[in-house]
């Protein structure tokens, strides 16, 4: 069964929906220097306390130390963090040690073979992966919510290759996320514009991208 995550939720009442049409996941926005979804560490908190097991809660932060990382977790107790930065100082196993029990995913950027590399070495020491199409090394950073596709070929080499969940991301939507499953064999599947209109959650647009994941 694919996973479902639904990011960039942005209220409390936007969770509600993600989750009724059978969101394993939601991905809660922190701090960006560009792209959708960021809002306010209180409203992650509120949002978090709102969400029932066994959905998971995605915290994206763009912090790149651990003590970043865990003071920001400490402001939102998500069940996940999702790092969307390459880290810069600190290990994976200080945020597992300080935080016992909390998932860590780790961001790649697809972007050409060392995307490949950079995954198979983080892989060996996270939980997760998720492969987006940003690009951290522009002035100003992207760091996720693009709207934009990769190249999934490269996805697929990481999916083969690394024995950790690869979550696939980058500019899904229902018209080609079928193809994207078969081609990838991702783990789960998130989306973040390929399910809004004028930046809000469309049921509508929900629905036919459950539809397409699901058969």
């Amino acid at each position: 069964m694919i996973r479902i995550k639904i990011c960039c939720i942005g209220s409390i009442a936007e969770s509600q929906i993600a989750i009724s049409f059978g969101a394993s996941a939601i991905g809660l926005v922190g701090k960006m220097p560009s792209g959708q979804g960021p809002i306010s560490d209180d409203l992650i908190l509120q949002i978090v306390r709102s969400v029932p097991p066994p959905v998971a809660t995605f915290l994206l932060t763009s912090e790149t130390t651990i003590d970043g990382i865990i003071i920001h977790h400490q402001r939102v107790y998500t069940s996940t963090i999702q790092i969307v930065d390459k880290l810069k100082k600190g290990t994976y196993g200080e945020i597992k040690t300080k935080l016992p029990g909390i998932k860590i995913v780790q961001v790649i950027h697809v972007r050409n073979d060392r995307s490949i590399e950079e995954a198979l070495e983080v892989s060996e020491k996270v939980d997760a992966l998720l492969l987006d199409s940003g690009n951290p090394d522009l002035a100003l950073k992207e760091l996720g919510g693009t709207g934009r596709t990769h190249n999934w070929e490269l996805s697929r080499k990481i999916v083969e290759q690394t024995k950790v969940p690869v979550f696939l991301a980058g500019g899904l939507h229902s018209g080609n996320v079928r193809k994207a499953i078969d081609l990838v064999q991702p783990f789960g599947v998130d989306v973040c514009s390929g399910v809004r209109t004028d930046e809000k959650l469309d049921r509508k647009k929900l629905e036919e991208f459950f539809k397409a994941v699901c058969g």
